[in-house]
């Protein structure tokens, strides 16, 4: 399966910087993040962190896409092309619903809904290294099985956004109001191995 891996800068300053970042955006929010606490929290002078950042907005969206680089990369180098596909597809449910109740996700998507009016592109940049990312590897993942006579697809497209949607099944939004903070590993794989039977009986050759 082919990922779309964005182009980082490298070097220790920019790791630096970028954890600094993190740590202040899902502490402070993105309005409440100024330059200064992420420099004092990356250990680097401001003329370096602007050195390799434009603004808070660049910030925001190379620790969102690292992020979520990081957790794809997690979860498709646990699938084989060779697996069963229930296995596969238990998987990638399995990292998909984990990864949406993290603290980050639900962290950035907060941001992200809370300053849609303002900045826009900060939405766009999760969704693109996130949801969007993961939708397009899901699609080239259905497409082999299908083409395997693994599954039975019409609308591949579709599937693959069922599936997506399927992982938020009741903790997702458990979390993203604020009723739960944590999550059992047997509530995730609650949610993991209802995805993947709905998905199958709607699916499946029969």
């Amino acid at each position: 399966m082919n990922t779309q891996t964005p182009v980082y800068r490298k070097g220790r300053k920019v790791d630096q910087v970028l954890s600094g970042a993190r740590e202040v955006f899902l502490r402070d929010g993105f309005e409440g993040a100024s330059v200064d606490d992420i420099a004092k929290a990356a250990g680097v002078s401001k003329a370096t962190l602007y050195s390799y950042f434009s603004d808070k907005r660049q910030l925001f969206k190379e620790v969102v896409q690292a992020e979520c680089q990081r957790m794809s990369t997690e979860i498709v180098s646990q699938l084989d092309d060779s697996m069963p596909i229930r296995e596969a597809l238990s998987r990638a449910s399995y990292g998909l619903a984990k990864f949406l109740v993290s603290d980050f996700a639900q962290k950035v998507f907060r941001i992200c809904v809370a300053e849609s009016d303002r900045f826009p592109e900060l939405g766009q940049a999760y969704y693109e290294a996130g949801p969007g990312n993961g939708h397009q590897q899901l699609v080239e993942h259905l497409e082999e099985s299908v083409a395997k006579g693994e599954l039975v697809i019409p609308d591949i497209e579709m599937a693959a956004y069922q599936f997506s949607e399927l992982c938020k099944a009741r903790n997702f939004n458990l979390a993203c109001f604020g009723v739960r903070t944590e999550f059992t590993d047997a509530e995730i794989r609650e949610v993991s191995d209802a995805t993947v039977d709905m998905f199958l009986k709607t699916y499946a050759p029969h």
